[in-house]
C-alpha cells in the first residue's frame, strides 16, 4: 500500500522528517518497506530556467532551423540553435542549461550538453511542453508570460510538487488502515505515547446540501444481508474533464493514472478515507431506479475493462429497472460508466458483505482497490460521511449541482463488539505491569471506549472498523503496540524448562537424511501441496474418491490437495528438463492428503526422484543412466541410516510405477519405488527414465526409534565364501534365494550376493541361471571344509525343494 507523506499531513500536522515517521509507523505495527521521492514533474524542472530571445535568425546551413540568442540570466547571453516553428525574438521560454537532464514520456532520461548543429554552437535547449513534462503539445515551444525575469527558474513558475512516498506492508488483518486517515489515526496514538498531543483534521461536510431536487434515482435492496447499508445522491449539471493539477499529483504519488475529474475524486475518497465510491451515468439508469440484488446464472455482463463476463447466481449485483450495470463492490460495468458527455451521475456509497465480495473476486479474477477494501471489511459508519465528501468535491471541480437528498437504507444497525477485559490477563500476556491511566490512554487513543471500570478490569466497546479486535488478547495486542515491545523490561534472570530432547525428534531425523542425500548428490525440492484434479484419473478408484478439494481455489489448476508426492515431482522434473539441466537426484520431505471417515488425514512421506545420468561423461566415462539398480542402492541406504536392515521385500503394486518394490517391516509399508510409468511421464511432457521412491516417514520414524544400537567387535575369524550357479525358473527373484538362504542358515550365513544372471540358447526354455554367492563366518572359531559342506548341502536341499533348482 502506498502512502503519500504530504496527503498524510493534511490529516495530521507533522515535524519530524519522514524517516523518523517511518520508524513510528513500523514500531505500530505498518511496517513501512521503503521510501521513494515522488516529483509531479519528472526530474523538477531542475537546471530549467525562464529565458529571453533577444535575436532569431534563419540558420545559415539549415532551412528549419534557427539560430537565437537568449538571455538566461548569466553576464552573457547564449547562442542556442533551435527547430521550433514559433520562435520569435522577445518571447520569454523555458530553456534547459547545459548539464539539465530532461524525461520524455516513458520516463527515459537525456542530459542536455554543449554541442554543434550544422555547424553552430548551440548551448541550451528552448523546450515544448512535453520536453518539460508540462503536458503532450509538440507543435512548438512554450511561450511564457512577458513579465518573467531571465533567469527565473521554472520549478518556481509551475509549482513542482515534491513529495515522499511510503510502501507500507498491511497485513491483512489491518482493514482499518487501508487510507491515508487510517494511517494517520495510528499516528495520533503513537504520538500520543511520547507526549506529543496532535488532533486529526477530517475533512468537513458541514456545507452540504441539496441544491435543488429535480433528479430522484429510487433504490430498492433486496438482500440486506449481502448489502447491509446501501447510499446514494445525485449530482447534476457537472462537466466531465481533466482533474486540477492538485489531485491529479495527489493519484500519481501513489501509482494511479489520472482518468476524470469524477472517476479522480472517487479514488480520492477511496484512498483518503478506506471507502470505495462508484459513480454511474444517471442518464443511462434505466427508469431511474436502483435494484441491488442476485444475478440471473449464466447471465453476461461487459465490464469496464471491455471483458464479457458469465454471472454467478451468487454474485451481487448493481440493476437498474432493466439490466445489471456493476458487480457490487467489485468493477463497475462498461455501459453506465462516466464519459465526456455526462452530464448527471448517481453516486454509490455502500457496505458489502466481505465474504460475497471475496468470493465474487476470486471467482471472476478480478482484484481492484474496492474489492481489496470490501473483503477485508470497512466501516460501515463511515458510508454516508464519505458519500457526503466525495458529492461535495465532486461539485467542486466539477461545477455540478447536488440534486436530491441522500437515499440511506440502513434497516438493521451494526452494533460494536463488547470485550471485557481484565488488568491480570494484560500482566500475565505482557509480563509487567502497565499503569491503569496509561492503558486507558492508549485505549482511548484507539477509539475505544471504556463502558465500565472495576476492581479486576474494563467493559469496552470496539468502534466497528476494528474488524481485528474481537477478543480479549486483540486488546491487548493493541495496547502492546501502542505501548511499545522495546518499552517492555527483560528480567535480568529469566528462567527456563528444558525438555529432554531425543536423537529421534523429527527435525532431527530429517537433517540427517537430508544430508546423506545431498552427501550422494541429492538437491532438496519444495513443491506445492496444492495440485491439479486432472492428476487423480493416474490413481486408483479408492484414493480418487477420497481427493480433497479446496473451497476456494486460487485457480483450477491448484484446486486440490496433493494424494501423491509423485506429480509435484514430476513438475520439478520437467522444469529442469526443460532448461537443460537433465541429470537429476532430487528429494523432497512432504505431506499427502485425504479423506478419513469423515474427517481428513495428512501423511509425511519422503521422495526420491532420479532421472538421467549417474556420471557426467567425459573422456574417461561413459555415460552412464542411474537405473533401478541404483535407485534401489540409494533406497537401502536411507533405510540403513534409520537401522532398518531386517525388512522383507516385496513385488510392489503402486499404479504409477512399473518394476515397482515394496519393503515391509512386520506389517508396516515403509517405501514403495521403481520406474515411472510411460504414459504418466507422456502426460508430463518427459522423454527420459523418471525413477522414484515413496518412503512412509512416519513408519520408518516410529521403528527407528525402537532399534537398538549393537556394537560388535571385528571378528578375528575369517571368513569364508561358496558360490552356486543355479538353474531357476524365469520368475524366480533374487529376493527368494535370499530369504530361502537366512531362514536355512541363521548362525553362520553372513551375507547372500548375486555377481552374475545368465539367459541364453544354452539354456531350457523358461530358464535363467544365477549366480550366487555366499558368505560363512564363525565368529568364535575358524571353520571347517565339513562345517561349510554341511552348510552348502542344506542351502542346496533347499534350493532344490522350494525352488525346483538345478546346480549347473
Amino acid at each position: 500500500m502506498k502512502i503519500s507523506y504530504n496527503w498524510l499531513q493534511q490529516f495530521i500536522q507533522l515535524d519530524w522528517d519522514s524517516r523518523k515517521t517511518a520508524d513510528l509507523l513500523t514500531s505500530l505495527g505498518l511496517e513501512v518497506e521503503g521510501i521513494h521521492s515522488f516529483e509531479s514533474i519528472k526530474g523538477g524542472l531542475k537546471g530549467v530556467v525562464v529565458g529571453e530571445v533577444l535575436t532569431c535568425i534563419k540558420h545559415p546551413n539549415a532551412d528549419k532551423l534557427k539560430l537565437t540568442t537568449v538571455d538566461i540570466g548569466e553576464e552573457k547571453p547564449v547562442q542556442i540553435v533551435c527547430g521550433a516553428p514559433n520562435v520569435e525574438a522577445g518571447q520569454k521560454v523555458p530553456v534547459a542549461t547545459i548539464g539539465t537532464t530532461l524525461y520524455n514520456a516513458e520516463g527515459e532520461s537525456w542530459t542536455i550538453k554543449k554541442g554543434k548543429i550544422r555547424g553552430e554552437f548551440s548551448h541550451g535547449m528552448i523546450c515544448a511542453e512535453d520536453e518539460l513534462g508540462l503536458g503532450n503539445s509538440h507543435e512548438g515551444i512554450m511561450v511564457l508570460s512577458e513579465e518573467l525575469e531571465p533567469g527565473t527558474p521554472c520549478s518556481e513558475i509551475f509549482e513542482v510538487e515534491q513529495d515522499e512516498i511510503f510502501e507500507i506492508g498491511l497485513t491483512p488483518n489491518r482493514a482499518d488502515a487501508m487510507s491515508h486517515f487510517g494511517v494517520a489515526r495510528d499516528l495520533k496514538a503513537g504520538l500520543l505515547q511520547q507526549e506529543i498531543h496532535t488532533g486529526l483534521n477530517t475533512p468537513s461536510v458541514s456545507n452540504f446540501g441539496v441544491t435543488n431536487r429535480s433528479l430522484k434515482i429510487d433504490v430498492d435492496v433486496l438482500d440486506a444481508r449481502m448489502a447491509p447499508r446501501y447510499c446514494g445522491v445525485t449530482i447534476s449539471n457537472l462537466i466531465v474533464q481533466q482533474s486540477p493539477d492538485w489531485l491529479k499529483n495527489r493519484l500519481k504519488a501513489i501509482g494511479l493514472n489520472p482518468i476524470n475529474n469524477v472517476v479522480d475524486a472517487t479514488n480520492y475518497v477511496l484512498h483518503e478515507l478506506g471507502q470505495p465510491l462508484h459513480a454511474f451515468d444517471a442518464d443511462r439508469i434505466y427508469g431511474n431506479k436502483i435494484i441491488v440484488r442476485h444475478a440471473e446464472p449464466g447471465s453476461k455482463f461487459m465490464t469496464l475493462d471491455g471483458e464479457e463476463r458469465e454471472l454467478h447466481e451468487e454474485d451481487l449485483m448493481i440493476c437498474d429497472a432493466e439490466k445489471p450495470m456493476c458487480i457490487a463492490g467489485v468493477f463497475g460495468g462498461i455501459n453506465t460508466g462516466v464519459t465526456e458527455d455526462t452530464r448527471a451521475i448517481f453516486l454509490e456509497s455502500a457496505y458489502f458483505d466481505p465474504v460475497s465480495i471475496r468470493k465474487t473476486a476470486k471467482r471472476h479474477g478480478l482484484n481492484t482497490d474496492a474489492s481489496f477494501r470490501f473483503e477485508r471489511g470497512i466501516d460501515i459508519n463511515n458510508v454516508e460521511y464519505a458519500l457526503k465528501r466525495a458529492a461535495l468535491l465532486i461539485c467542486e471541480i466539477t461545477g455540478g449541482d447536488i440534486t436530491s437528498d441522500i437515499v440511506d437504507l440502513y434497516p438493521k444497525k451494526m452494533e460494536d463488539q463488547q470485550v471485557f477485559l481484565t488488568f491480570e490477563k494484560i500482566y500475565n500476556l505482557i509480563g509487567q505491569e502497565i499503569p491503569r491511566d496509561n492503558i486507558k490512554t492508549i485505549l482511548a487513543s484507539l477509539d475505544i471506549k471504556v463502558k465500565s471500570v472495576t476492581e479486576t478490569g474494563l467493559g469496552l466497546t470496539i468502534p466497528f472498523y476494528r474488524v481485528d479486535v474481537q477478543r480479549e488478547v486483540d486488546v491487548i495486542e493493541e495496547i502492546l503496540r501502542v505501548y511499545g515491545y522495546d518499552n517492555v523490561h527483560i528480567p535480568e534472570k529469566l528462567t527456563a524448562s528444558i525438555a529432554p530432547s531425543s536423537k529421534y525428534e523429527d527435525y532431527k531425523l530429517e537433517n540427517a537424511i537430508g544430508q546423506l542425500l545431498a552427501s550422494k548428490g541429492f538437491y532438496e525440492i519444495l513443491a506445492n501441496s496444492l495440485t491439479n484434479p486432472e492428476y487423480s484419473e493416474y490413481l486408483d478408484e479408492g484414493e480418487r474418491a477420497g481427493q480433497t478439494v479446496v473451497l476456494n481455489p486460487l485457480s483450477k489448476e491448484l484446486s486440490v490437495m496433493r494424494q501423491s508426492m509423485l506429480f509435484s515431482g514430476l513438475e520439478a522434473v520437467a522444469h529442469n528438463l526443460n532448461r537443460r539441466k537433465g541429470n537429476l537426484r532430487l528429494f523432497e520431505f512432504g505431506v499427502t492428503y485425504g479423506q478419513k471417515g469423515e474427517g481428513y488425514e495428512e501423511v509425511k512421506h519422503l521422495s526420491l526422484l532420479l532421472s538421467g545420468s549417474r556420471f557426467a561423461q567425459d573422456w574417461t566415462t561413459p555415460a552412464r543412466d542411474m537405473g533401478f539398480y541404483y535407485l534401489k542402492a540409494t533406497t537401502n541406504l536411507v533405510l540403513s541410516r534409520f537401522g532398518i536392515s531386517d525388512f522383507e521385500s516385496r513385488v510392489g503394486n503402486n499404479p504409477l510405477l512399473n518394476e515397482a518394490l515394496d519393503y515391509y517391516f512386520g506389517d508396516n509399508l515403509l517405501v514403495s519405488f521403481g520406474v515411472v510409468r510411460p504414459e504418466l511421464l507422456k502426460a508430463f511432457d518427459i522423454k527420459q527414465e523418471v525413477l522414484y521412491a515413496d518412503f512412509q516417514w512416519e513408519n520408518l520414524t516410529h521403528i527407528a526409534e525402537k532399534q537398538e544400537i549393537v556394537y560388535r567387535p571385528i571378528p578375528k575369524y575369517p571368513d569364508v565364501k561358496r558360490d552356486f550357479a543355479l538353474l531357476l525358473d524365469d520368475s524366480t527373484a533374487f529376493e527368494q534365494i535370499k530369504q530361502i538362504a537366512f531362514r536355512t542358515e541363521r548362525k553362520l550365513l553372513k551375507q547372500v550376493e548375486l555377481f552374475d544372471v545368465y539367459k541364453g540358447d544354452k539354456l531350457p526354455e523358461g530358464k535363467k541361471s544365477y549366480a550366487v554367492s555366499f558368505t560363512l563366518q564363525d565368529e568364535n572359531k575358524t571353520l571347517t571344509d565339513k562345517q561349510i559342506d554341511k552348510i552348502m548341502n542344506k542351502l542346496r536341499s533347499a534350493y532344490e525343494k522350494e525352488l525346483g533348482a538345478e546346480l549347473r
